[in-house]
C-alpha cells in the first residue's frame, strides 16, 4: 500500500473512531475471542431496507490481520 495513501486513511480512522465508540469497544473485544475457523459475519441493511450479507472463516492470516489491527485501536482509544 502507498505511504501516502495511509497518510490520507489515518484522520479518516481517528473521525472513525470518534464516531462510532461503541463499534470499535465491540471490535476490541470480539478480537480477543475470535481464534482459527472462527466464523466473521458481516450484515448491511441499507437506508432503502436491502440487505447484504457475507461471512469468512477465519484462518491464521486473518488473525495476524486482526492482532495488527487490534494495536491500531487501542492506540485510537
Amino acid at each position: 500500500m502507498n505511504p501516502m495513501a495511509l497518510l490520507k486513511i489515518k484522520p479518516l480512522f481517528q473521525t472513525f473512531c470518534q464516531d462510532h465508540p461503541k463499534l470499535l469497544m465491540f471490535f476490541a473485544a470480539a478480537g480477543k475471542t475470535i481464534d482459527l475457523d472462527s466464523i466473521v459475519e458481516i450484515t448491511v441493511k441499507t437506508s432503502e431496507g436491502k440487505t447484504m450479507k457475507t461471512n469468512i472463516k477465519v484462518n491464521e492470516n486473518d488473525i495476524a490481520l486482526f492482532n495488527e489491527m487490534g494495536k491500531l485501536i487501542n492506540k485510537q482509544q
